[in-house]
């Protein structure tokens, strides 16, 4: 339910799930008027923001993804202060498998310099160093790693519970559920969000739908070129409740063409304690438009993953017992994985537009929510997005 009637606000953003309440959560500390426009009901598991738990991690493969990671830390920290639960475990980061495999995270050795460039402590690790020191077993021996001690497990699901009571809490925000963005009208500077419950005006909008994001910037008259990915993940059994992993990455040549890169976290008080989390970092089947996701994960990529877990890792059952899957869109565009950025210039106000759409950011929240103000109440941030912006030639018109 709305808090009042009044239907202008300063901004409105559209998408409430972490990266819009994070929004909203930054507009609310510059006393911003404004508006939570979510299509389903909020802390729903329709989109990106499913799910329980996210990795934080500085290592990347460039030097300004390092940079942002380290930057994003402060910005945990304060977050932080509004809850008395854990939302980072520290428990480090280790990347690790075949030095020559370039990933959809990237790869190991460059991953490395860039952690050196930005003086960013870590240890790198032999085969042998890895399976004595983390759990793993039968490693090729060309297999090595590098440890970050900085890196966690986020409670997500208590990062979106803060940001969503800090909105509830704020004079500033108003949080309207099941509200799917129907139309955008223009009329001057002001638009006209149109919902099936009420009509609402702002100079200014936040667009943060997650996957769902061509259908609302569709109503603008473009759309970013993305794949879409059900992502699968299951929970295993600890045979051993002596043995804690960090998160970590494994980076590994394809099996035929559906990828053999797994991930995983440790055991976490909030999540099946007695349960460890590893998912496939790729999908068999890409999907080609939002609608046709599905909470049921793909038989084959959760068999490849316990057949990992069985021939490498110590101290589970390689069986599955929980599962989930978690919906993302990943941008087409090389080398994009966020993208950040206003509206392309043949849109009406397009600088009143800003739009975070693509990639994995859960451990950038509420950085990303600073970067959005900024971009929505000045024009500008003040931590570069060069990186991110797509040049306008990546937008499609419709």
């Amino acid at each position: 339910m709305t808090k009042e009637t009044d239907r202008h606000f300063d901004v409105i953003v559209i998408g409430g799930g972490a990266m819009g309440l994070a929004t909203a959560y930054h507009l609310s500390k510059r006393k911003t008027k404004t508006l939570v426009l979510e299509q389903f009901q909020f802390k729903n598991q329709l989109g990106s923001s499913a799910g329980v738990s996210r990795q934080y991690r500085i290592p990347y493969p460039e030097e300004y993804m390092v940079k942002m990671a380290v930057d994003a830390q402060p910005f945990w920290d304060e977050l932080q202060s509004h809850t008395s639960k854990t939302l980072l475990d520290k428990v480090g980061t280790l990347w690790f498998g075949d030095p020559t495999v370039h990933s959809t995270e990237g790869n190991i050795g460059e991953a490395e310099k860039a952690l050196k460039a930005a003086n960013v402590p870590y240890t790198s690790l032999t085969s042998k160093e890895i399976e004595t020191q983390y759990h793993f077993k039968n490693l090729p021996d060309n297999y090595t790693g590098l440890f970050q001690p900085d890196g966690a497990s986020i409670d997500f699901r208590a990062t979106i519970q803060t940001l969503y009571e800090a909105g509830q809490r704020s004079p500033h925000v108003t949080l309207q559920d099941e509200s799917p963005v129907t139309a955008i009208k223009q009329d001057g500077k002001l638009f006209e969000v149109i919902t099936p419950k009420g009509t609402y005006i702002s100079e200014k909008l936040v667009i943060t739908p997650g996957p769902y994001v061509d259908s609302v910037i569709n109503l603008l008259k473009f759309r970013i070129e993305a794949t879409y990915w059900n992502m699968s993940s299951a929970y295993f059994k600890k045979t051993d409740p002596s043995i804690q992993y960090p998160t970590w990455f494994v980076f590994q040549n394809a099996i035929g063409q559906n990828g053999n890169e797994f991930y995983g976290f440790p055991g976490v008080v909030w999540d099946h304690p007695e349960y460890i989390r590893v998912a496939p970092d790729f999908v068999i089947n890409p999907l080609e438009d939002p609608s046709e996701r599905t909470s049921i994960p793909n038989k084959q990529e959760l068999a490849y993953t316990s057949e990992w877990i069985k021939n490498h890792m110590t101290g589970l059952d390689p069986v599955p017992y929980f599962t989930s899957t978690c919906l993302v869109a990943l941008s087409k565009i090389a080398n994009k994985e966020l993208l950040i950025d206003f509206a392309p210039p043949y849109v009406p106000n397009n600088k009143n537009i800003v739009v975070y759409a693509t990639g994995w950011a859960a451990k950038f929240t509420p950085f990303l929510g600073q970067i959005l103000t900024e971009l929505a109440l000045d024009g500008h941030s003040t931590f570069d997005i060069t990186p991110f912006k797509l040049g306008y030639n990546y937008f499609k018109a419709i």
